[in-house]
Protein backbone atom coordinates (compact mmCIF):
# COMPACT_ATOMS: atom_id res chain seq x y z
CA UNK A 1 0.00 0.00 0.00
CA UNK A 2 1.43 3.42 -0.90
CA UNK A 3 2.16 5.37 2.23
CA UNK A 4 1.52 9.02 3.05
CA UNK A 5 4.37 11.46 3.34
CA UNK A 6 6.26 10.29 6.38
CA UNK A 7 7.67 12.50 9.07
CA UNK A 8 10.61 11.47 11.19
CA UNK A 9 11.32 10.54 14.70
CA UNK A 10 14.00 13.04 15.49
CA UNK A 11 16.59 10.74 17.01
CA UNK A 12 16.28 7.70 14.85
CA UNK A 13 15.52 8.38 11.24
CA UNK A 14 16.56 10.83 8.61
CA UNK A 15 14.24 12.75 6.35
CA UNK A 16 12.01 10.38 4.41
CA UNK A 17 11.23 11.08 0.75
CA UNK A 18 7.86 12.57 -0.08
CA UNK A 19 5.45 10.05 -1.59
CA UNK A 20 2.24 11.08 -3.28
CA UNK A 21 -0.90 9.84 -1.58
CA UNK A 22 -3.64 7.91 -3.32
CA UNK A 23 -6.68 7.98 -1.07
CA UNK A 24 -8.34 5.49 -3.38
CA UNK A 25 -6.06 2.82 -1.92
CA UNK A 26 -7.62 3.38 1.49
CA UNK A 27 -11.14 3.30 0.15
CA UNK A 28 -10.67 0.43 -2.27
CA UNK A 29 -10.16 -1.95 0.65
CA UNK A 30 -13.82 -1.54 1.50
CA UNK A 31 -15.37 -0.89 -1.90
CA UNK A 32 -17.54 -3.71 -3.29
CA UNK A 33 -16.87 -4.70 -6.85
CA UNK A 34 -19.14 -2.32 -8.76
CA UNK A 35 -21.35 -3.66 -11.52
CA UNK A 36 -23.54 -2.01 -14.14
CA UNK A 37 -26.48 -3.90 -12.76
CA UNK A 38 -27.73 -5.33 -16.07
CA UNK A 39 -27.58 -8.90 -17.33
CA UNK A 40 -24.54 -9.94 -19.26
CA UNK A 41 -22.25 -7.38 -17.68
CA UNK A 42 -19.09 -8.38 -15.85
CA UNK A 43 -17.95 -7.18 -12.48
CA UNK A 44 -15.58 -4.22 -12.73
CA UNK A 45 -12.80 -6.27 -11.16
CA UNK A 46 -12.94 -8.58 -14.18
CA UNK A 47 -12.70 -5.87 -16.85
CA UNK A 48 -9.87 -3.70 -18.07
CA UNK A 49 -10.03 -0.28 -16.39
CA UNK A 50 -11.39 2.56 -18.49
CA UNK A 51 -8.61 5.08 -19.24
CA UNK A 52 -9.06 8.84 -19.21
CA UNK A 53 -6.51 11.61 -19.63
CA UNK A 54 -7.61 14.44 -17.34
CA UNK A 55 -6.14 17.94 -17.36
CA UNK A 56 -4.93 19.56 -14.16
CA UNK A 57 -4.89 23.34 -14.44
CA UNK A 58 -6.75 26.35 -13.01
CA UNK A 59 -8.46 27.03 -16.34
CA UNK A 60 -9.32 23.49 -17.43
CA UNK A 61 -9.48 21.42 -14.25
CA UNK A 62 -11.03 18.01 -14.91
CA UNK A 63 -11.29 18.40 -18.67
CA UNK A 64 -10.95 15.11 -20.53
CA UNK A 65 -13.18 12.79 -18.54
CA UNK A 66 -15.44 11.77 -21.39
CA UNK A 67 -16.29 8.19 -20.47
CA UNK A 68 -18.01 8.20 -17.05
CA UNK A 69 -18.46 4.47 -16.50
CA UNK A 70 -19.11 2.44 -13.33
CA UNK A 71 -16.41 0.18 -12.00
CA UNK A 72 -12.67 0.49 -12.15
CA UNK A 73 -11.52 3.80 -13.65
CA UNK A 74 -7.95 4.84 -14.39
CA UNK A 75 -7.16 8.54 -14.76
CA UNK A 76 -3.90 9.92 -16.15
CA UNK A 77 -3.77 13.30 -14.43
CA UNK A 78 -1.67 15.68 -16.51
CA UNK A 79 -0.59 18.97 -14.98
CA UNK A 80 -0.55 21.48 -17.84
CA UNK A 81 0.05 24.46 -15.56
CA UNK A 82 3.37 26.01 -14.52
CA UNK A 83 3.10 25.09 -10.83
CA UNK A 84 2.68 21.98 -8.68
CA UNK A 85 -0.81 20.90 -7.65
CA UNK A 86 -2.74 18.18 -5.89
CA UNK A 87 -5.98 16.73 -7.17
CA UNK A 88 -9.05 15.30 -5.45
CA UNK A 89 -11.78 13.25 -7.07
CA UNK A 90 -14.79 14.14 -4.95
CA UNK A 91 -18.53 14.39 -4.64
CA UNK A 92 -18.93 18.12 -5.36
CA UNK A 93 -21.92 18.41 -3.03
CA UNK A 94 -20.66 16.61 0.09
CA UNK A 95 -16.94 17.07 -0.76
CA UNK A 96 -16.36 13.43 0.15
CA UNK A 97 -13.06 12.39 -1.43
CA UNK A 98 -12.80 9.19 -3.50
CA UNK A 99 -9.28 9.59 -4.80
CA UNK A 100 -6.34 11.91 -4.37
CA UNK A 101 -2.92 12.50 -5.85
CA UNK A 102 -0.42 14.92 -4.31
CA UNK A 103 2.62 16.63 -5.72
CA UNK A 104 1.89 16.62 -9.46
CA UNK A 105 4.67 18.76 -10.87
CA UNK A 106 4.22 21.06 -13.87
CA UNK A 107 4.24 19.13 -17.14
CA UNK A 108 4.06 15.75 -15.40
CA UNK A 109 1.43 13.03 -15.28
CA UNK A 110 0.32 10.86 -12.35
CA UNK A 111 -2.05 7.95 -12.43
CA UNK A 112 -5.10 7.44 -10.23
CA UNK A 113 -7.11 4.20 -10.24
CA UNK A 114 -10.39 4.04 -8.31
CA UNK A 115 -13.72 2.20 -8.30
CA UNK A 116 -16.79 4.36 -8.87
CA UNK A 117 -20.54 3.76 -8.85
CA UNK A 118 -23.81 5.64 -9.07
CA UNK A 119 -23.36 9.29 -8.15
CA UNK A 120 -21.94 12.65 -9.15
CA UNK A 121 -18.20 13.33 -9.22
CA UNK A 122 -15.85 16.16 -10.06
CA UNK A 123 -12.13 16.74 -9.99
CA UNK A 124 -10.87 19.48 -7.70
CA UNK A 125 -7.49 20.96 -8.63
CA UNK A 126 -5.60 22.55 -5.75
CA UNK A 127 -2.55 24.53 -6.93
CA UNK A 128 0.13 25.20 -4.36
CA UNK A 129 -0.23 28.98 -4.55
CA UNK A 130 -3.76 29.59 -5.79
CA UNK A 131 -7.38 28.93 -4.94
CA UNK A 132 -8.88 25.51 -5.52
CA UNK A 133 -10.83 25.00 -8.75
CA UNK A 134 -13.58 22.43 -9.21
CA UNK A 135 -14.02 20.92 -12.66
CA UNK A 136 -17.20 19.88 -14.45
CA UNK A 137 -19.61 17.49 -12.79
CA UNK A 138 -19.75 13.97 -14.16
CA UNK A 139 -22.70 11.69 -13.49
CA UNK A 140 -22.49 7.90 -13.31
CA UNK A 141 -25.93 6.34 -13.59
CA UNK A 142 -25.33 2.81 -12.34
CA UNK A 143 -23.22 0.68 -10.04
CA UNK A 144 -22.95 0.59 -6.30
CA UNK A 145 -21.30 3.65 -4.87
CA UNK A 146 -18.62 2.89 -2.33
CA UNK A 147 -17.67 4.98 0.71
CA UNK A 148 -15.94 8.30 0.32
CA UNK A 149 -14.03 10.15 3.01
CA UNK A 150 -15.08 13.60 4.09
CA UNK A 151 -12.00 15.82 4.12
CA UNK A 152 -10.36 16.50 7.47
CA UNK A 153 -9.30 20.10 8.04
CA UNK A 154 -6.73 21.46 10.45
CA UNK A 155 -9.61 22.92 12.44
CA UNK A 156 -11.03 19.40 12.90
CA UNK A 157 -7.71 18.24 14.33
CA UNK A 158 -7.26 20.99 16.92
CA UNK A 159 -9.48 19.44 19.67
CA UNK A 160 -7.87 15.96 19.49
CA UNK A 161 -4.40 17.52 19.35
CA UNK A 162 -5.07 19.63 22.45
CA UNK A 163 -6.46 16.61 24.31
CA UNK A 164 -3.43 14.53 23.35
CA UNK A 165 -1.03 17.29 24.35
CA UNK A 166 -2.63 17.47 27.79
CA UNK A 167 -2.24 13.70 28.16
CA UNK A 168 1.44 13.98 27.20
CA UNK A 169 1.93 16.56 29.96
CA UNK A 170 0.70 14.08 32.56
CA UNK A 171 2.88 11.40 31.00
CA UNK A 172 5.98 13.56 31.25
CA UNK A 173 5.35 14.15 34.94
CA UNK A 174 5.34 10.37 35.40
CA UNK A 175 8.54 10.04 33.36
CA UNK A 176 10.25 12.48 35.71
CA UNK A 177 9.03 10.60 38.79
CA UNK A 178 10.28 7.27 37.44
CA UNK A 179 13.66 8.59 36.26
CA UNK A 180 14.23 10.19 39.65
CA UNK A 181 13.68 6.75 41.18
CA UNK A 182 16.29 5.39 38.76
CA UNK A 183 18.74 8.13 39.69
CA UNK A 184 18.23 7.50 43.40
CA UNK A 185 19.10 3.84 42.97
CA UNK A 186 22.25 4.74 41.06
CA UNK A 187 23.24 7.37 43.65
CA UNK A 188 23.05 4.88 46.50
CA UNK A 189 25.02 2.31 44.53
CA UNK A 190 22.20 -0.22 44.20
CA UNK A 191 22.63 -1.27 40.58
CA UNK A 192 20.18 -4.14 40.90
CA UNK A 193 17.46 -1.68 41.91
CA UNK A 194 18.60 0.67 39.15
CA UNK A 195 18.15 -2.05 36.54
CA UNK A 196 14.66 -2.72 37.90
CA UNK A 197 13.85 1.02 37.80
CA UNK A 198 15.23 1.63 34.30
CA UNK A 199 12.58 -0.24 32.32
CA UNK A 200 9.42 1.38 33.79
CA UNK A 201 10.93 4.83 33.25
CA UNK A 202 11.94 4.09 29.70
CA UNK A 203 8.62 2.50 28.79
CA UNK A 204 6.72 5.50 30.10
CA UNK A 205 8.72 7.74 27.80
CA UNK A 206 8.19 5.39 24.85
CA UNK A 207 4.42 5.69 25.27
CA UNK A 208 4.65 9.36 24.31
CA UNK A 209 5.86 8.62 20.78
CA UNK A 210 3.48 10.86 18.86
CA UNK A 211 4.98 13.90 20.60
CA UNK A 212 8.66 13.19 19.83
CA UNK A 213 8.78 15.68 16.97
CA UNK A 214 7.45 18.41 19.25
CA UNK A 215 10.12 17.55 21.84
CA UNK A 216 12.77 18.89 19.49
CA UNK A 217 16.46 18.42 20.21
CA UNK A 218 15.87 17.34 23.79
CA UNK A 219 14.52 14.01 22.53
CA UNK A 220 18.03 13.12 21.34
CA UNK A 221 19.34 13.87 24.83
CA UNK A 222 16.69 11.66 26.40
CA UNK A 223 16.34 8.75 24.01
CA UNK A 224 19.16 9.03 21.51
CA UNK A 225 21.38 6.20 20.34
CA UNK A 226 25.07 6.10 19.49
CA UNK A 227 24.33 6.02 15.76
CA UNK A 228 26.68 8.38 13.93
CA UNK A 229 28.78 9.19 16.99
CA UNK A 230 32.53 8.84 16.37
CA UNK A 231 33.11 7.21 19.75
CA UNK A 232 30.06 4.97 19.63
CA UNK A 233 28.78 4.00 23.07
CA UNK A 234 31.83 5.65 24.63
CA UNK A 235 31.22 9.00 22.98
CA UNK A 236 30.50 11.89 25.36
CA UNK A 237 27.48 12.85 23.24
CA UNK A 238 25.86 9.47 23.92
CA UNK A 239 23.33 10.33 26.64
CA UNK A 240 19.91 9.49 27.99
CA UNK A 241 18.10 6.25 28.63
CA UNK A 242 20.25 4.16 26.34
CA UNK A 243 23.49 5.50 27.80
CA UNK A 244 22.33 4.48 31.27
CA UNK A 245 21.07 1.16 29.90
CA UNK A 246 24.45 0.39 28.39
CA UNK A 247 26.23 1.03 31.67
CA UNK A 248 23.77 -0.95 33.78
CA UNK A 249 24.04 -4.05 31.60
CA UNK A 250 27.74 -3.84 30.77
CA UNK A 251 29.27 -3.83 34.23
CA UNK A 252 29.88 -0.11 34.70
CA UNK A 253 30.14 1.14 38.27
CA UNK A 254 27.52 3.19 40.03
CA UNK A 255 30.00 6.06 40.25
CA UNK A 256 30.42 6.14 36.48
CA UNK A 257 26.63 6.21 35.98
CA UNK A 258 25.80 9.03 38.36
CA UNK A 259 26.50 11.75 35.82
CA UNK A 260 24.48 10.13 32.96
CA UNK A 261 21.58 9.42 35.32
CA UNK A 262 21.58 12.99 36.63
CA UNK A 263 21.72 14.36 33.07
CA UNK A 264 18.75 12.19 32.13
CA UNK A 265 16.67 13.50 35.03
CA UNK A 266 17.62 17.07 34.14
CA UNK A 267 16.60 16.56 30.51
CA UNK A 268 13.19 15.04 31.25
CA UNK A 269 12.53 17.64 33.96
CA UNK A 270 13.33 20.46 31.53
CA UNK A 271 10.99 18.94 28.97
CA UNK A 272 8.20 18.58 31.52
CA UNK A 273 8.59 22.15 32.71
CA UNK A 274 8.53 23.61 29.19
CA UNK A 275 5.79 21.42 27.77
CA UNK A 276 2.92 23.76 28.62
CA UNK A 277 4.49 26.36 26.31
CA UNK A 278 4.86 23.90 23.42
CA UNK A 279 2.28 23.53 20.68
CA UNK A 280 2.02 20.31 18.73
CA UNK A 281 1.12 20.59 15.07
CA UNK A 282 -2.45 19.23 14.80
CA UNK A 283 -1.84 18.30 11.17
CA UNK A 284 0.74 15.71 12.25
CA UNK A 285 -1.44 13.70 14.63
CA UNK A 286 -2.70 11.14 12.11
CA UNK A 287 0.78 10.70 10.67
CA UNK A 288 2.22 10.01 14.12
CA UNK A 289 -0.36 7.27 14.72
CA UNK A 290 1.25 5.43 11.83
CA UNK A 291 4.83 6.47 12.48
CA UNK A 292 5.07 5.14 16.05
CA UNK A 293 4.75 1.51 15.02
CA UNK A 294 6.59 1.99 11.75
CA UNK A 295 9.60 2.97 13.84
CA UNK A 296 8.91 0.02 16.13
CA UNK A 297 9.34 -2.34 13.18
CA UNK A 298 12.45 -0.56 12.02
CA UNK A 299 14.25 -0.20 15.33
CA UNK A 300 12.75 -2.29 18.12
CA UNK A 301 11.99 -5.47 16.21
CA UNK A 302 15.44 -5.42 14.61
CA UNK A 303 17.19 -5.03 17.98
CA UNK A 304 18.95 -1.85 16.88
CA UNK A 305 18.05 -0.09 20.13
CA UNK A 306 19.04 -2.86 22.54
CA UNK A 307 21.95 -1.77 24.73
CA UNK A 308 21.83 -4.76 27.04
CA UNK A 309 18.43 -4.82 28.73
CA UNK A 310 16.81 -7.08 26.12
CA UNK A 311 13.62 -5.05 26.43
CA UNK A 312 12.75 -4.49 22.77
CA UNK A 313 9.49 -6.43 22.99
CA UNK A 314 8.49 -4.49 26.11
CA UNK A 315 9.22 -1.28 24.21
CA UNK A 316 7.12 -2.47 21.27
CA UNK A 317 4.26 -3.04 23.72
CA UNK A 318 4.68 0.49 25.12
CA UNK A 319 4.68 1.87 21.57
CA UNK A 320 1.39 0.06 21.00
CA UNK A 321 -0.04 1.77 24.09
CA UNK A 322 1.07 5.09 22.62
CA UNK A 323 -0.63 4.27 19.33
CA UNK A 324 -3.88 3.49 21.15
CA UNK A 325 -3.76 6.89 22.82
CA UNK A 326 -3.48 8.70 19.50
CA UNK A 327 -6.25 6.60 17.95
CA UNK A 328 -8.55 7.31 20.89
CA UNK A 329 -8.22 11.04 20.17
CA UNK A 330 -8.81 10.57 16.44
CA UNK A 331 -11.71 8.14 16.78
CA UNK A 332 -14.50 10.77 16.40
CA UNK A 333 -13.01 11.70 13.01
CA UNK A 334 -12.34 8.13 11.91
CA UNK A 335 -15.75 6.75 12.84
CA UNK A 336 -17.42 8.52 9.93
CA UNK A 337 -14.52 8.22 7.51
CA UNK A 338 -12.77 4.87 7.88
CA UNK A 339 -14.87 1.87 6.94
CA UNK A 340 -12.04 -0.39 8.10
CA UNK A 341 -12.02 0.97 11.67
CA UNK A 342 -13.38 -2.23 13.20
CA UNK A 343 -10.68 -4.25 11.44
CA UNK A 344 -8.08 -1.78 12.69
CA UNK A 345 -9.32 -2.21 16.27
CA UNK A 346 -9.08 -5.98 15.84
CA UNK A 347 -5.52 -5.65 14.53
CA UNK A 348 -4.53 -3.52 17.52
CA UNK A 349 -6.03 -6.06 19.94
CA UNK A 350 -4.31 -8.91 18.13
CA UNK A 351 -0.94 -7.15 18.35
CA UNK A 352 -1.44 -6.50 22.05
CA UNK A 353 -2.36 -10.11 22.81
CA UNK A 354 0.59 -11.37 20.79
CA UNK A 355 3.13 -9.11 22.51
CA UNK A 356 1.67 -9.81 25.95
CA UNK A 357 2.51 -13.46 25.38
CA UNK A 358 6.19 -12.54 25.77
CA UNK A 359 5.72 -11.00 29.20
CA UNK A 360 6.40 -13.22 32.18
CA UNK A 361 5.61 -11.28 35.34
CA UNK A 362 8.10 -8.43 35.45
CA UNK A 363 10.30 -9.94 32.75
CA UNK A 364 10.07 -10.02 28.96
CA UNK A 365 11.43 -12.50 26.47
CA UNK A 366 14.55 -11.17 24.80
CA UNK A 367 14.31 -10.59 21.09
CA UNK A 368 17.24 -12.92 20.42
CA UNK A 369 15.47 -15.75 22.29
CA UNK A 370 12.53 -15.86 19.90
CA UNK A 371 12.26 -18.77 17.53
CA UNK A 372 12.30 -18.05 13.83
CA UNK A 373 8.55 -18.71 13.70
CA UNK A 374 7.95 -16.28 16.57
CA UNK A 375 10.05 -13.59 14.89
CA UNK A 376 8.20 -14.00 11.63
CA UNK A 377 4.81 -13.92 13.33
CA UNK A 378 5.75 -10.82 15.35
CA UNK A 379 6.86 -9.04 12.19
CA UNK A 380 3.66 -10.13 10.43
CA UNK A 381 1.29 -9.01 13.19
CA UNK A 382 2.95 -5.62 13.61
CA UNK A 383 3.46 -5.16 9.87
CA UNK A 384 -0.23 -5.73 9.19
CA UNK A 385 -1.11 -3.14 11.82
CA UNK A 386 1.34 -0.60 10.38
CA UNK A 387 -0.25 -1.03 6.96
CA UNK A 388 -3.70 -0.29 8.39
CA UNK A 389 -2.38 2.71 10.28
CA UNK A 390 -1.11 4.15 7.00
CA UNK A 391 -4.78 4.57 6.10
CA UNK A 392 -5.31 6.58 9.29
CA UNK A 393 -2.45 8.88 8.30
CA UNK A 394 -3.95 9.33 4.84
CA UNK A 395 -7.49 10.00 6.02
CA UNK A 396 -6.35 12.46 8.69
CA UNK A 397 -4.05 14.39 6.39
CA UNK A 398 -5.61 17.90 6.35
CA UNK A 399 -7.01 18.94 2.99
CA UNK A 400 -7.79 22.31 1.52
CA UNK A 401 -11.45 22.74 0.74
CA UNK A 402 -11.15 26.12 -0.95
Amino acid sequence: MPLPRLGTRSVRVGTAPAVFVVLAVVLAVTLPAASSGGPGHHRAADTKPARNVVEVSPSHCGRGWTRPEPGLQTFDLHNSSDGAAEVYLEDPDSQSVYGEVEGIGPGTTRRLTVRLGRGTYAFKCVPDDADAVTGPRVRIASGRRGPGAAPVTEHDLIPPALAYQKWVGHGLAEVVRLTERLQQAVDRGDLSAARSAWLPAHLQYERLGAAYDAFGDVDAQINGTDAGLPGGVHDKAFTGFHRVEYGLWHGESAASLRRPAAALVKAVSTLRDSWSQTRMDPAQLGLRAHEILENTLQFELTGRTDYGSGSNLATARANLDGTREVLSRLRPLLTTRYAGLADLDHAVDRAQNWLDGFRHGGHWTRLDRLTRAQREQTDSVLGNLVERLASVATLCDPRRTA
